[in-house]
């Protein structure tokens, strides 16, 4: 009976700590975006398909990172999906507290405007629910994680968390669009450039704690099988974002092509950034 009852109360403290990491993870990566008033409008009027698809797309790859590094260690796809849920049900708690405190949330709200604004900061808030233990926890990673974290696949599911990650903090803003007005073809260019030379120089050049290791029989190629790769993957979600959140809406070819070029310059150096980071 006193055994039984020591491990209902190892396991009771286990789950209120957990969930306290959980927690403090899904404020410190939604805080920024909980206090954007592009976020709150977004809620109000973003067309319901595109965030039900950013919902639907959001859950596998946070699936898949749940494996790398989640909200605690899992042994097998069941115990990913139940850390993802969990992820996504304290990122919904989060927003709506949050948003309840801030007065985003009032009681002459129609229910939708409610459901949109919750589920839309659900999603930044879930991801840092995830990582908690990452950024949170002890850190501690066995060897069987470390041989998977330098797999080509477990590397693009970084890039592409972290060009999510940043990418969906800007992409709401009208700075983002305002810039790309501003900025000539030669600007893209550089821009280009720039995002390039950064991300290379953040992950391999630069030597940062965290960085990948490039063999020497890979050395010469780390251009193109890592940098150019993570680039183009940020410009596809940059893309993504601007549609979702409908700033692209009304432009031409050439129009959006420049303002996915601008939001993937935060989204190359989040993807880059992913490693050292997450």
């Amino acid at each position: 009976m006193q055994q039984r009852t020591a491990v209902k109360s190892a396991s009771f403290s286990k789950l209120a700590r957990d969930t306290g990491r959980a927690t403090g993870g899904a404020i410190v990566f939604s805080l920024p975006m909980l206090m954007t008033m592009e976020m709150w409008w977004l809620g109000f009027y973003m067309d319901r398909l595109r965030l039900v698809l950013l919902l639907a797309l959001s859950f596998p790859l946070f699936l898949a990172l749940s494996s790398k590094i989640g909200f605690e260690r899992t042994s097998g796809w069941i115990g990913d999906l139940v850390d993802t849920l969990y992820a996504f049900t304290v990122g919904a708690v989060v927003s709506a507290l949050i948003l309840l405190i801030f007065g985003v949330l009032t009681h002459d709200m129609a229910f939708e405007e409610w459901t949109g604004k919750i589920a839309l900061q659900t999603v930044p808030a879930a991801l840092g629910a995830l990582l908690a233990r990452s950024q949170l926890g002890t850190g501690d990673r066995d060897d069987h994680d470390d041989e998977e974290e330098e797999t080509l696949a477990s590397e693009v599911l970084f890039m592409a968390v972290g060009a999510l990650f940043l990418g969906f903090n800007v992409a709401p803003t009208e700075e983002m669009l305002l810039i790309s007005f501003q900025m000539s073809e030669w600007h893209a260019l550089a821009l280009i450039a720039a995002s390039l030379l950064l991300m290379h120089g953040f992950v391999f050049a630069l030597d940062f704690k965290g960085g990948t290791e490039i063999g020497e029989g890979l050395h010469h190629h780390s251009f193109l099988i890592f940098t150019v790769t993570g680039y183009v993957l940020a410009l596809l979600i940059s893309l993504y974002c601007l549609w979702t959140f409908g700033r692209l809406d009304g432009l031409s070819f050439e129009q959006a092509v420049m303002a996915t070029v601008v939001l993937g310059f935060p989204s190359a150096i989040g993807a880059a950034a992913a490693r050292l980071i997450l």
